[in-house]
């Protein structure tokens, strides 16, 4: 379930980088370098986070949830 969701923030982090890196101009005013520079960096930390959640994630987590606790035995007589 979550990596449809971290798939889902780099389609759209793509989108709008796609839409967006046209219109900033890094060698503008200061104000406006300033502010183009800001937006590209939050961006790459966004697309850095959704890949480490996305590659880094458990693989299976009813087997993660099976190592922390042992099934107990039953009796039976």
């Amino acid at each position: 379930m979550k990596k449809n969701r971290y798939l889902l923030c780099l389609l759209l982090c793509g989108f709008m980088l796609y839409f967006a890196v046209p219109r900033l101009s890094i060698y503008a005013d200061v104000v406006q370098g300033i502010f183009s520079i800001a937006w590209l960096s939050f961006a790459l930390i966004v697309i850095a986070g959704n890949l480490t959640g996305l590659l880094y994630s458990p693989k299976n987590q009813v087997q993660r949830h099976q190592l922390q606790r042992p099934k107990k035995k039953s009796r039976s007589f």
